[in-house]
């Protein structure tokens, strides 16, 4: 789902994947450890998306897709740590 900037409340459970044309990338750590061999990459394509996210209006939807890392790319990965989570707080 996309949200407008500050309306998505992020908590300890969220894991910071990077940005996306300006705006944080987040996900479920469940998901995150299910997706952690993985690069995902998220296009934009023509259609409607089923739910209420902030691209339903525009006609278009978020398709991810995924491929899995090479042995350098997790070594990599493995020297720059974890990626941040979210605050307990939220």
């Amino acid at each position: 789902m996309c949200y407008p900037a500050g309306e998505f409340k992020v908590g300890a459970v969220d894991v910071r994947l990077g940005s996306l044309c300006g705006s944080d990338f987040w996900m479920w750590a469940d998901q995150y450890e299910f997706f952690a061999h993985s690069q995902l990459i998220i296009d934009v394509v023509p259609g409607r998306g089923g739910g209420f996210s902030l691209e339903a209006p525009e006609g278009v939807r978020f398709l991810l897709r995924s491929r899995i890392f090479t042995d350098d790319e997790l070594k990599e990965l493995e020297r720059q740590g974890p990626p941040p989570r979210g605050r307990a707080d939220g």
